[in-house]
Parts: structure tokens; sequence; C-alpha cells
């Protein structure tokens, strides 16, 4: 079923809203199996949405109009849809009911004819209650087009979908199920230019590429009558990922870390601590703590997190961190020896299994003669102390120092899965 999407509202062309309708169908049309291959905006004019709704007619076989259904003149969706099919409006007994009952119980406010419109409904429609609201929705089959009125406000619009008009629309036995891989270490170009044959030769399942700060995810998403039958071929696609290998020559499956929309390395890192029974520290200079704040963010932190340092200066370094001033100006605060130092003397003043630091310049300057975005990353372990070097160009301080946690969460990921 090829769906299309028509907003009917002037304020949407304007700015004065944003169409949050549109995604929200969007999303719910597509767990139900539903292509939605147009978003179409519209203002109040029959003329233009006349013109609209012969377009949708021909390239689509479900078309869903939303808002212009309340009570003053420029709402005319109905009655312009009705004109563009021939047919009356008839009153829905339900909806008058309501109507009724709503002025009845409120005799603040004044009943007037334009009110009545309300409660209308096209000849022939399958009317969709609104329990929120005063304005009946409808649904109806012409000529093999699936046309469905709804209100536009979100308050009203949301109950109706998801209680009347999804039921209406559960025909189809196929439903689109997906899933999401998370990739770090790989931009989204090198990533899309490794998997070109694959995308371009793409049918079902489907792969959708997306860049992050930092990362990269790919959606594979397929048509199917169960999450079993999915799983089989998502599995499928995914083993066929994970085997291809970056230009570097190292296989995609080392660069994916996790799966779905809400995860995170952080949160990959604090269970993978949890099932290890390890502990953490760390020791920040130009992230300021925000690796230790992302460990923080979840439930039972202080199982693995006993606590961490934050040492923004050299003098700092030297007399939290217990580490001989002398050698710190020898080496610099932007160095291997500083950062693998600082992770080092963090593990030991903690007595913790792990100790992380994070040293570098986030910018706009160069320091000590790296230019921004150069970030060295101590990890220690009671078997050994090592560094990276990481060049994080062209971003923001912002961004600087949360990608440099992305490493950091990286680097400890990968030591905890070789232990």
């Amino acid at each position: 079923m090829r769906a299309e999407l028509i907003a009917v509202g002037t304020e949407i062309l304007t700015g004065q809203i944003v169409n949050t309708n549109a995604q929200f169908l969007s999303e719910k049309f597509a767990e139900l199996g539903i292509d939605v291959f147009f978003h179409t905006a519209v203002g109040d004019n029959e003329e233009r949405l006349l013109s609209v709704l012969e377009t949708a007619s021909q390239r689509s076989n479900l078309v869903v109009l939303c808002g212009g259904l309340g009570p003053t003149e420029d709402d005319l969706t109905k009655q312009t849809l009705a004109k563009f099919l021939g047919r009356e409006l008839v009153f829905d007994e339900e909806a008058s009911q309501r109507l009724d009952e709503f002025f009845a119980t409120r005799p603040q406010y004044s009943r007037t004819p334009n009110n009545e419109r309300q409660a209308q409904i096209i000849v022939g429609f399958t009317p969709i209650q609104n329990v929120t609201g005063l304005a009946v929705g409808g649904l109806q089959e012409v000529d093999g087009v699936t046309y469905v009125v709804l209100p536009g406000p979100p308050s009203e619009l949301k109950p109706m979908v998801n209680e009347n008009l999804v039921p209406l629309l559960s025909t189809n036995q196929t439903k689109l199920y997906s899933r999401v891989l998370r990739f770090f270490g790989i931009g989204e170009s090198q990533l899309v230019t490794v998997l070109k044959d694959l995308i371009d030769q793409q049918t079902d399942p489907t792969i959708a590429p997306y860049a992050k700060t930092g990362e990269v995810t790919l959606r594979l998403s397929t048509k199917a009558t169960s999450q079993e039958a999915a799983d089989v071929k998502l599995d499928m696609l995914e083993a066929h990922i994970s085997s291809i290998h970056t230009i570097e020559g190292q296989p995609l499956s080392k660069l994916l870390y996790g799966y779905g929309e809400d995860n995170s390395l952080a949160s990959v890192v604090f269970q993978l601590l949890k099932d290890k029974g390890q502990t953490l520290t760390a020791a920040e200079s130009l992230t300021a703590g925000l690796f230790q704040a992302s460990l923080a963010d979840f439930p039972g932190a202080s199982q693995i997190f006993k606590g961490g340092f934050v040492t923004y200066s050299i003098e700092e370094k030297s007399k939290m961190l217990q580490i001989p001033l002398a050698e710190l100006q020898e080496h610099g605060v932007v160095s291997a020896f500083t950062a693998e130092k600082m992770a080092e003397q963090a593990r030991l003043l903690t007595g913790s299994d792990i100790g992380v630091s994070l040293t570098g310049v986030a910018g706009p300057e160069e320091l000590e003669g790296q230019p921004a975005g150069t970030v060295f990353i101590g990890l220690s372990t009671k078997e050994k102390t090592d560094s990276i070097r990481v060049v994080i160009g062209g971003r923001s301080r912002l961004d600087v120092r949360y990608i440099a946690t992305l490493h950091a969460f990286n680097l400890v990921r990968r030591a905890l899965l070789k232990a």
C-alpha cells in the first residue's frame, strides 16, 4: 500500500506550528507495513486542496488528510474532499450526540451553527470517532483509493489512530520489522562505500545508514508476518555486513558495538563492567568529567565506579594524582606519558580494576604545539598501562570533548572483551 499524508493548514506553511503528525503517522504506518511515499502540506484553500487531492489520487492508494475539521470557515477539508468525490455531507449520529453532551455540560460555551460542521461526515464513509475532541473523522475506499480524514490537533489525532484507525488498516498480514546496528570507529561515508554493492542491490531487507556525532548506525528493515520470520532475514543480512572488511582490511564485526536506538557505548561498557565484576575510575582533563558523568547516568553506577578525578591544570594533575610536576613539565600535558600516568595513578589511588584518562586540546587554539582536536587516552590495568592518540578534526569544542569520551569508552570496551 502506497500512502500519502496531506497536512491541511496555512499555519503549517507559515511555520507557526510543526507538523508532528507526519512523523507519528509515518512511524505508525511503517509498523503496519504501509509505505509512506509522500508528505504534502497545503493551506486552507479549496482550489489548492483540490489540486493536491487530484495528484494524490493518481499516485497513492492511501490518502490521509490531517487538519481542517474544526468549526470555522477555513476548516474545509471534509467539504473539499466531498466535492472532489462528488458526494454530500451528512450528520453522524454519534458525533452529533457528543456535541449535544459537550454543550449541555458546559453552559458557559455558546453553541453556534458552525459547531455542527464538526459532526458531519461524507456519505458512505466509515466514521472514526474522536474520543478527545468533537470533530469526527472518516475512512472510505473510492475507485481503488482509501481516503482517511483526521483532525489536526495531535491530542485528538493520536488516540483516533491508535484506537480506531489502526484496526481498520490492519488487514495487511505483514509488518515492518527493524534492527539498528551501531558502529564506532568508521565514518558514514566509508561505511557506505564498503557497503555500496549491498546497498545498490537491496530489495528486502533494506539498509539505511544514519550519521550521528562520532558514530554511525545502520537500520536494517524487512517486511514479515512475524518477528521470528523477520529475524531469519535480518540475521542473514547482519552476518553478511559483519563479514565485510573496511578499506583498511578490518572486518565490520570489530566495529559493531551494539544494537538499538537508545543504546550507547557508555551503556555497553557499563553492562560489561557489571557482567565481569570490574570497577573503573577516570582522570579527565579536557573532558572535565564528561566521561564520569556518562557512567553516573545509569542506575547502580556505584557498583562499578568508585570515583575519579577532574584535573585541568598541570599543577592539579601533579597534586591530585601524585605525579611529579617536573615529569609532567618535561613531557607536556598533551602527551602519551601524561595520559598513561594519569590513568595509572587514578587506578592505584582508588583501588579500581581499570583506570582511564583523557588529556588533550579541545580547541580552538593549539596547545603545546598540538593542533585542536588532539587527544591522548590512557588505559591502565594491573597487567599493563598504555595509551592511544586520536585527532578529532573539524569539530567544535563540545564535539571534541564528546567524541573523545566515545573513544575512551570504546577503548575500555575492547579491553573488557579481551579480558
